[in-house]
């Protein structure tokens, strides 16, 4: 306990076929991994500055022998290990609540058959969140999800996306990639999803830069880095000044691709960012450190053990849609 304002950190275990898959790629069938280049330098930044982070699992990834290995050396850093559905696909929010049902079980199975305790946490690929899927999560015993970014540049996100996106993909859902415009109305700060039965899950944004709701975690600072490397360091620190000065929690979301190059990524070149590799890193060291001269810095699971929102700046009322 260190008196400071608590901020968190997590990385999404996407691989490099979920990427391929999203793109419209048919070679993400032969399930190429970038696994066994990303872990190690994750967990290597992570430890130089001594952080205890939640690393959301893709299931399709833990019945695997690269990623049950991930998960276990994430486990055994002392990493929270959360639920990231189990096929990665970012258009969940179109699916059955049956469907959600076994995508959240056959996650957890895969989780815990790779030796670590049942997930408490979970965050949607794409950021998919819908009623079915926070009822669901609730009857399943999650304390938290973390699904939601509230920021206005999703559709323009998508288009950047899907510009190189095989015609005959654009409609499985990539249509709907990010949300729309409205999700800049989100709640930036933690709250509570209330189900008509009165219940109640945790909701723990993914942070935006406070006022202009454009995001600040790593994939835009390693962009912005390209364009940069001032005006990136420049952005994340007006992003923590604002946070300290409105009262928002910064939740950084990391991805394997803040640490990697091109090369280390076959087929990626459509992905912004991929140049690089020690730079990036670098970068992300660096934007850690920062964040922890001015907060404790916990893993999600953490925070919500630790805060259970205690003072619930909003709640939301659930809609079946996005």
């Amino acid at each position: 306990m260190t008196g400071r304002p608590l901020a968190t950190v997590s990385v999404d275990l996407d691989n490099l076929w979920a990427y391929l898959k999203t793109h419209g790629d048919p070679g993400w069938r032969d399930r190429p991994s970038f696994l066994p280049a990303a872990v190690p330098r994750l967990l290597d930044v992570l430890g130089e500055q001594h952080l205890k982070a939640t690393v959301f699992v893709v299931g399709a990834d833990a019945v695997r022998e690269d990623g049950a290995k991930a998960v276990n050396e994430f486990a055994a850093a002392g990493h929270e290990i959360a639920n990231h559905s189990f096929g990665h696909e970012p258009w969940l929010h179109r699916y059955s609540r049956d469907r959600l049902a076994d995508e959240l079980s056959r996650a957890e199975d895969a989780i815990v058959s790779a030796g670590v305790p049942k997930p408490s946490g979970f965050r949607g690929p794409g950021y998919s969140v819908t009623r079915d899927l926070v009822e669901l999560l609730l009857e399943r015993g999650y304390s938290y999800d973390a699904s939601t970014l509230p920021t206005w540049i999703g559709p323009l996100a998508r288009a950047y996306h899907n510009r190189g996106v095989p015609a005959a993909a654009r409609d499985d859902g990539r249509g709907e990639l990010f949300g729309g415009f409205s999700r800049v109305l989100a709640p930036v700060h933690p709250y509570r999803w209330r189900t008509a039965e009165g219940n109640a899950l945790v909701e723990l944004p993914v942070t935006t830069m406070p006022l202009l709701r454009t995001p600040i975690h790593g994939a835009y600072l390693v962009q912005l880095h390209e364009v940069s490397p001032r005006l990136a360091r420049g952005y994340f620190r007006t992003a923590l000044r604002l946070c300290l000065a409105r009262g928002v929690t910064p939740s950084l979301l990391l991805h394997p691709t803040d640490v990697l190059e091109g090369k280390e990524a076959p087929g990626m070149e459509f992905f912004p960012g991929m140049a690089g590799g020690s730079r990036k890193t670098a970068l992300v060291r660096w934007a850690l450190r920062t964040m922890r001269e001015q907060f404790e810095v916990v893993g999600t699971g953490e925070y919500v053990r630790r805060s259970v929102v205690r003072r619930e700046r909003s709640t939301a009322r659930l809609d079946r849609g996005r």
